[in-house]
């Protein structure tokens, strides 16, 4: 009986002390659908069934709603995942819209997802995600739309939730979806003058985080970054970014190193497919596998389980990555 007891406890002190295991899949991001090697190996041996793919973004311009940056597709974009179509939307979209305009964007933006799928051969499963930063002012009129869109596509409509939606849900209101996708990056402005790593500071996410258990929609999964960026800063003190950028491009005998993840410019000159001038600043922002740890770790606590989607599906940003 004590040798039974014991075997008991064993099993349990392991089964406490175990990681919890995430399945994981990837955003893919980028207007023109096509996958190199690094890409295709990647997706492959993504242990989730799906793909997240950005079909468009909608913007309201000059009173009109307009689909931006639509797809378009290479011979080798060819998976056997199955794409989910994610659709970004403007909070602006939602300011000051009629009922009767809710309506025509559902069908618009659900007859040109069937058309870019069909056009391109992709194949689409049973579920759309929305991404919008909704707010207090837009909540209402986005939460019809969402509605709106279920009962047209008789699909399962889930949106992504940002980290300040959580923090202030009384006031941002909860979406009227059975499955969120929450984001974990962007925790601060890149063009703001500060220490912190825009993409991801764990203490503010822990902050903006620190009820979501309390949250009441309970499937939630988690996008997480992999992908960096580098910020120049001008004389004047004004920044602008350079998507992809990483430590290693700060390799150059034209820059001064400042730190690990800063350089100076010595000679003004083309940098990046940019002219930047002499004295212009760029520091680089990526994640660590140790910070994606210690953000997973964190998350554990708090859900007690979820599928990783990280952004984004990029050579650049898998390459070398263990997931």
């Amino acid at each position: 009986m004590k040798a039974l007891q014991f075997l008991f406890l064993s099993l349990l002190v392991i089964s406490c002390s175990e990681k919890q295991k995430h399945s994981y899949s990837f955003y893919y991001w980028k207007t023109h659908l096509a996958l190199n090697e690094t890409e295709k190996k990647s997706l492959d041996n993504s242990t989730n069934s799906v793909l997240y793919t950005r079909f468009f973004d909608v913007d309201k311009v000059g009173e009109k709603f307009q689909p931006v940056a639509v797809i378009t597709k290479d011979k080798s974009f060819e998976t056997d995942k199955q794409i989910v179509p994610t659709v970004f939307i403007t909070n602006q979209t939602f300011l000051h819209i009629k009922k009767e305009e809710i309506h025509f964007l559902a069908e618009s933006i659900h007859q040109l997802i069937q058309k870019k799928a069909q056009n391109h051969q992709l194949k689409i499963n049973n579920e759309i995600q929305i991404d919008c930063d909704w707010t207090a002012g837009t909540k209402d009129d986005y939460f019809e739309f969402l509605k709106q869109l279920k009962k047209i596509s008789q699909k399962e409509i889930t949106c992504t939730l940002r980290l300040h939606q959580v923090k202030d849900k009384d006031l941002t209101g909860i979406p009227p979806v059975e499955k969120v996708y929450l984001m974990c990056y962007s925790t601060s402005s890149p063009l703001e003058n500060s220490d912190k790593n825009s993409i991801l500071d764990l203490n503010i996410m822990k902050s903006y985080l620190s009820k979501l258990e309390e949250y009441p929609i309970k499937k939630i999964e988690v996008a997480l970054p992999i992908y960096s960026w580098g910020i120049v800063t001008n004389h004047l003190g004004k920044h602008k970014l350079i998507n992809a950028l990483s430590a290693k491009d700060l390799d150059n005998p034209d820059f001064k190193k400042i730190s690990d993840n800063e350089i100076e410019i010595l000679k003004d000159g083309f940098y990046f497919g940019n002219f930047l001038n002499k004295g212009f600043k760029i520091k680089v922002e990526e994640i660590s596998q140790e910070q994606l740890n210690n953000a997973i770790k964190f998350l554990d606590k708090k859900i007690s389980s979820y599928n990783i989607i990280y952004y984004q599906l990029d050579g650049k940003f898998v390459e070398g990555r263990k997931f």
